[in-house]
């Protein structure tokens, strides 16, 4: 059986990593449909937009590293 502090560490990881996520997607959406307005405008500036859907992602990256700072903290791993 699992214990409780285990399942709270998980749960918590499981957190930060879905909270990154979904903020990712959100804000991935108004940038994308943006920048396919502006493409569509301006076909020049492919570069430009391709790294404003990028760097969202850091997010997605941000929220793994701290799970995994949960999980290492509680000696899961």
């Amino acid at each position: 059986m699992i214990e409780m502090s285990t399942a709270i560490t998980a749960l918590g990881a499981a957190i930060a990593i879905t909270g990154g996520a979904i903020g990712t997607g959100i804000v991935q959406a108004a940038i994308g449909s943006s920048g396919m307005g502006l493409l569509a405008e301006k076909p020049d500036m492919t570069g430009q937009v391709l790294i404003y859907l990028v760097i969202p992602e850091t997010i997605v990256i941000f929220g793994f590293v701290i799970a995994l700072l949960i999980v290492l903290g509680a000696g899961l791993i």
